[in-house]
């Protein structure tokens, strides 16, 4: 699989790429000048000068890491259902999808950041914000990326930066940098697609097929200085059982009165202890709708400007099934159970709930930039994200099914309001006469959570909202400025330093326990400064070494500082002084080229201070468990990452690529604990397994055939702080897994082309707190025009 970089290690190789593939995403002055040189002719390390349109927002002269893959590699080689499962390959990148749609779980995890930190990467569309930095993580509320507002249809290309490299970026890009480029035409062109995906599960209790539909269709076209593209999307997608009702085994009591009930299933929990799983929940039935307008209008010959709008709907039912039967057979969901001559707990409407969310979310973003390639260059650009609709209804404890199933009392759970906006303008100089490029930018992102939760005694099916339950809001407000300097100081070498400036603001934090009950919070501000460095030589004709340092700091979210929940077992406090987590992080590489192949050696590093967590502990006295998100001493992570790709190995047609990494993550001073003082110094960081790897073959056969093979594994990993989930293979439970992928494309003729797929080949049956799909059969038809 061949990856085009504006600073690839040979210039052969880069020329020859772009001579294979045609392609029109990269520099084609840069291509044209590697396609002119002599075969034989030394590589030199130069600094990039774009001019046209930029194949990507990320910088170009950071001599870091960075991985790319494209449209083509996409097409051969990964079934993407979402735009997500364009990473899927990538070296150390894990997306915690669990289900086609997956819109609240979906959270990036990179070397040193696992899926539960979503605030520890940054993922862009065409340069505008996907990220989600109202929260961090999957706890009460929810917070991945909006990777809805890309569809795998519309992307170009997908560029990854590994770590905190570039001043252009703030402290959440910590773990990595995503930016998707989606498509302009340049002449008319339309496509559709149409998808289906079965997936036959069967777990504990639940044997059954679930499936998913999808439809799409893109047209655009170019007149003269206007280019215009509009894509839509519609998934209907039902996936497997995410939740799993559960007593302990030990909790049972002498039977006094209850139902007898058959069903449940006795199986070990992530801490090892048997329990019993009553039945599940979280199997959602979700209906998504995707729009997208884009539209580019050339100024003047070196002056364009952009406009793009997304909508976004999501109609998601959250429902659930007792495994429980009656002496009658019937299904049994409410009331106090008798298992194997035990009695425990009552069932409740927490146990079986039923959910009905309506979201609507639509983002705006503007920009007009500069290409000139002369001595200055400007862009200046401005991005909206708004939460229109964000509803979640849920009926409450003491409505069970079925009643719950056509009404009663319940919740209702409004977002609406919330969002973010970002503005930034940014300028390069090229001094005359000097090495020299010089990046600069002012930059200010503004996010706004209002999340209000209120009782229904009525329908919450249909009914308004009534007595406010508990309420989350607050605003934080970034304003940066960064500087960087890439320049030659010798003819085998680039040098870059940078620094960026942070002032960030917490107000109008409010949380409110009821109608009678709130707190307002006093404002905050502070000012950092993080700077950046990286080098590179050119050692030989085909081999650079790269080094690069940088300082991250990520400010604590909207939903950290301030967002307290409570329920009957449970208790979550906010803390709004939590410090913000600093890290600095550090990466070493050698990249290389013999003939087809390429491969990279990359030694990586990071500590960071005041890490943000949630982290638990059982309150005797209050008799529940207290959860607050702390501030973690020190985390510190080591790493190596090995990368191999070649083309046309062995015999014609023939791609690979395959990385392996290890990383050691751990705890390495710690004031908080989990359950004793102490529990979590020299634990492993959550989500951060010890080995992770990939392969991926793709054999072109012909013009019309290919057929991709791939396989990823992941070692063992742990959910909590004191790592007390020695059972990964469990509800709760974070498992090590090993699954392999298959994909056949055919292009049928110039316009139509069909590809069948098989996720998850050898059926593995693994966890990340929820099970992941089981062996998922796909299939594709394609029109392009």
């Amino acid at each position: 699989m061949i990856r085009c970089h504006p600073l690839a290690a040979a210039a052969a190789l880069c020329a020859a790429a772009f001579s294979a593939h045609a392609c029109d995403e990269c520099d084609p002055e840069l291509h044209e000048a590697l396609a002119a040189a002599p075969a034989a002719s030394r590589t030199k390390l130069a600094l990039v000068r774009v001019q046209g349109a930029s194949p990507s927002s990320l910088p170009s002269n950071i001599p870091t890491t960075r991985e790319t893959v494209m449209r083509e590699d996409i097409e051969r080689s990964v079934n993407a259902t979402d735009s997500e499962d364009a990473l899927k390959y990538l070296p150390s990148l894990l997306v915690r999808k669990r289900y086609i749609g997956d819109y609240n779980h979906a959270i990036l995890s990179s070397r040193a950041s696992g899926t539960g930190n979503s605030a520890r990467s940054a993922v862009y569309a065409d340069g505008i914000l996907l990220s989600n930095y109202l929260g961090n993580g999957v706890g009460g509320l929810s917070f991945p990326p909006r990777w809805g507002l890309v569809t795998p249809e519309e992307i170009a290309r997908v560029d990854v930066m590994y770590g905190p490299f570039s001043a252009a970026y703030p402290g959440n890009s910590a773990g990595a940098v995503v930016d998707y480029v989606t498509r302009m035409p340049s002449r008319f062109e339309a496509h559709a697609k149409l998808a289906y995906v079965s997936q036959p599960f069967e777990l504990y209790g639940t044997k059954a097929t679930y499936r998913a539909w999808q439809a799409s269709a893109s047209v655009g076209d170019r007149a003269g200085d206007l280019s215009w593209w509009v894509n839509v999307n519609r998934t209907d997608s039902d996936g497997q059982p995410l939740t799993f009702a559960n007593r302990l085994a030990s909790a049972g009591t002498a039977a006094a009165q209850g139902t007898p009930v058959t069903g449940a299933v006795l199986v070990p929990n992530s801490s090892g202890q048997p329990w019993y799983l009553l039945g599940t929940g979280t199997q959602y039935g979700t209906r998504q709708d995707h729009l997208k307008l884009k539209l580019a209008y050339d100024l003047h010959p070196t002056l364009h400007a952009s406009y793009v709008t997304g909508l976004w709907r999501n109609d998601a039912d959250g429902n659930s099934e007792s495994y429980l039967r009656n002496a009658a057979g019937d299904a049994v969901t409410s009331g106090a159970i008798v298992i194997d001559g035990r009695q425990y707990a009552a069932l409740t409407g927490a146990d079986f709930a039923l959910t009905r969310e309506k979201l609507l979310h639509v983002m705006h973003g503007v920009s007009v930039k500069s290409r000139s390639g002369g001595e200055w260059d400007w862009e200046a650009a401005a991005s909206r994200y708004d939460y229109r609709t964000d509803d979640k209804r849920q009926n409450a404890v003491t409505n069970t099914q079925p009643a719950a199933r056509t009404g009663g009392a319940g919740t209702l759970a409004d977002g609406s309001g919330a969002g973010w906006h970002t503005l930034s303008l940014k300028g390069i100089w090229r001094p005359a006469g000097t090495a020299h490029v010089v990046d600069l930018g002012v930059q200010q992102d503004s996010y706004k959570l209002s999340h209000a939760t209120s009782s229904i005694a009525g329908n919450y099916l249909a009914d308004g909202a009534g007595a406010l339950a508990s309420n989350v809001s607050g605003r934080t407000r970034l304003q940066s400025a960064y500087a960087q300097d890439a320049w030659l100081p010798a003819d085998d070498w680039k040098a870059v330093l940078g620094v960026r400036a942070e002032h960030w603001q917490a107000r109008d934090g409010r949380t409110d326990f009821s109608a009678a009950a709130g707190r307002a919070y006093a404002a905050r501000s502070a000012t950092f400064l993080s700077p950046k460095a990286a080098l590179s030589w050119q050692a030989t004709p085909e081999t650079v070494i790269k080094a690069s340092l940088g300082r991250a700091v990520r400010m604590p979210t909207v939903a950290e500082l301030y967002g307290a929940t409570s329920t009957t077992n449970a208790q979550y406090i906010n803390d709004p002084d939590l410090k913000p987590e600093r890290s600095w992080t550090a990466e070493l590489s050698a990249e290389t080229t013999l003939g087809a192949l390429q491969s990279r050696l990359t030694l990586f590093a990071e500590t960071t201070r005041d890490s943000l967590y949630s982290q638990t502990a059982f309150d005797a006295a209050a008799n529940r468990n207290i959860t607050r998100v702390q501030n973690i001493d020190r985390i510190g992570t080591t790493g190596l990452e090995a990368t191999l790709a070649a083309t046309d190995w062995l015999v014609q047609g023939l791609d690979l690529s395959a990385s392996a990494t290890y990383t050691d993550s751990r705890i390495k001073a710690n004031r908080g604990f989990v359950a004793t003082a102490g529990d979590t110094l020299g634990r492993w960081q959550p989500n951060i397994p010890r080995w992770r790897a990939t392969a991926l073959a793709t054999w072109r056969l012909d013009t019309h055939w290919s057929a991709s093979l791939a396989a990823r594994y992941s070692g063992r990993q742990y959910r909590t702080l004191n790592n007390a989930d020695v059972n990964g293979f469990a509800y709760m439970g974070v498992s090590r897994y090993a699954t392999a992928d298959l994909r056949v494309l055919w292009k049928i003729d110039r316009q139509w082309s069909a590809a069948f797929g098989i996720d998850n080949l050898n059926n593995a049956k693994y966890w990340n707190f929820h099970p992941y799909p089981q062996r998922s059969y796909c299939a594709e038809l394609k029109f392009d025009l």
